[in-house]
């Protein structure tokens, strides 16, 4: 059974949802019987319009645009990147504090690498592995994941950028390799997005605490590295 986002915000120009995993945004994407987006236009009665995407297995704030003239005007913000967008990542390692990176990403159009920034910012460490919150300055095809395993530190169950972390996941103990065995996709999470209304221009922010999922891993990472003791940093 597909799990149906759940609307986060409605006016006559946009909406905002919490899309879950496991749902592509919209048919250009995939060829799964069902999307994001013809789920969100039956729950609205409306055409919708895509601005962004999010990968099927991230969850999250998604918002689409209710007519042409917003989707023009929104989409435009998005491309200057000036809509911020804040993401929940459990990574594997001791990543900074705080960090920017700054490394290009090439794209599937066979063109040069282009400019692609992210702040990293740590908010909790369980032992080998830690809470980040990312912050994309650019929007780069899968620019996130990238970027964490780029600084070594990749998503949890990210099978495409996190090479290797199967083998070294054979040292969590038995409740967070369950939990990230359930989990069955990368642990990244769309929590936050903050929009201006494109007709009253009034500050929007539209956020998503973690789901189930993620929030059983946490606590899988939490206990055990309650239980282990300290890890030195590296």
């Amino acid at each position: 059974m597909t799990l149906a986002p759940t609307i986060l915000y409605q006016s006559a120009a946009l909406v905002a949802v919490n899309k879950p995993s496991g749902l592509a945004v919209h048919r250009g994407q995939s060829r799964d019987p069902v999307h994001a987006l013809e789920l969100v236009r039956d729950a609205v009665g409306a055409y919708v319009y895509p601005l962004h995407r999010l990968d099927r297995a991230t969850s999250g704030v998604l918002v689409f645009a209710l007519s042409q003239a917003a989707a023009k005007e929104l989409g435009a913000a998005f491309a200057l990147g000036s809509i911020e967008k804040q993401y929940l990542a459990l990574v594997r390692g001791n990543p900074p504090d705080h960090v920017v990176v700054d490394h290009p990403l090439s794209q599937d159009d066979g063109k040069p690498p282009q400019a692609a920034r992210t702040e990293i910012t740590t908010r909790a460490r369980y032992g080998r592995y830690a809470l980040v919150e990312a912050t994309p300055k650019t929007g780069r095809t899968h620019q996130i994941r990238v970027h964490l395993a780029h600084m070594g530190h990749p998503i949890l169950g990210d099978a495409t950028y996190g090479t290797g972390f199967r083998t070294k996941a054979a040292r969590l103990g038995p409740q967070p390799r369950a939990a990230l065995d359930a989990l069955g996709r990368q642990a990244l999470h769309a929590y936050l997005l903050a929009i201006e209304h494109p007709e009253t221009k009034i500050a929007l922010e539209f956020r998503s605490e973690l789901p189930g999922d993620l929030r059983r891993l946490r606590e899988a990472l939490h206990i055990e590295s309650r239980e282990a003791g300290p890890e030195p940093r590296r």
